[in-house]
């Protein structure tokens, strides 16, 4: 499986609009976060986490050209506002676009893209989506998904365990039962704001206590603020354990 992170940084983006610090003004292509999403491919199927704010700038860059399935943990601008774009592929298929997520996610999806969901005749220019509320384990062109409850602060939302490899972003507690989900793991990929802590996100510190809990054969921070510069932080990560940057593209067995 080939996983490639379209976007990894938080909600603001970076570099952060009005901001001068020296990530936001760093000339590192690396310190250039759009906001965080994921594209994985495996035996001809095309799959995504999340349809980013900056989406189609995403899929232009790294040459996305099919969607099977959406993925979405939860529906905060950051992670949905790209939403409209799957447009495109339900057009090239003449198929509904299937996406997937938690009841409450899906509802929200319904409701923030009401005149998509309106439409009672197929429409050219809108999205043509089927919506799928995720209760428990499902199957993707043969892949089996897990979904793993995390909390967002006080919200439920859903990371996602696909094969050996396992997304969680936008998470600050997950529970005991969501940790025994993420065991034996070739990649574990975390979400990490910053160096303090944070109501609704890991930092550093605690990441590296999950890592070093569940002991994955490499690890990859995403949804990364503009606290972080990408040389000065990756040097300081223990082997195995990696800061993820735009169009960074990695391979699960």
């Amino acid at each position: 499986m080939e996983i490639t992170f379209l976007g990894t940084g938080t909600s603001y983006g970076v570099p952060v609009l009005t901001c001068t610090c020296p990530v936001c003004t760093s000339p590192d292509p690396k310190n250039k976060r759009t906001r965080s999403s994921l594209w994985l491919r495996w035996e001809g199927t095309s799959l995504l986490i999340d349809t980013a704010t900056e989406f189609r700038l995403q899929a232009l860059g790294a040459g996305l050209r099919q969607v099977d399935a959406v993925l979405y943990t939860h529906c905060h601008a950051d992670h949905v506002f790209g939403f409209d774009d799957l447009r495109v592929f339900s057009r090239l298929t003449n198929r509904r676009v299937p996406v997937y997520g938690s009841a409450a996610t899906i509802a929200e999806l319904r409701e923030v893209f009401a005149y998509i969901f309106r439409q009672t005749e197929r429409h050219q220019d809108r999205p043509w989506i089927e919506t799928n509320v995720v209760e428990g384990p499902f199957q993707v062109k043969g892949l089996l998904v897990q979904p793993v409850p995390v909390f967002h602060d006080t919200l439920p939302i859903f990371g996602y365990r696909i094969g050996n490899a396992a997304y969680l972003t936008d998470c600050r507690t997950i529970p005991h039962a969501s940790l025994g989900l993420l065991q034996d793991l070739d990649i574990l990929i975390l979400g990490v704001v910053g160096f303090k802590p944070h109501p609704a996100h890991l930092h550093l510190d605690r990441a590296l206590e999950l890592v070093e809990e569940l002991r994955p054969k490499r690890t990859y921070f995403t949804h990364i603020s503009h606290l972080m510069d990408h040389e000065t932080v990756s040097k300081t990560l223990p082997p195995g354990v990696f800061l993820a940057y735009d169009g960074l593209t990695v391979h699960c067995p």
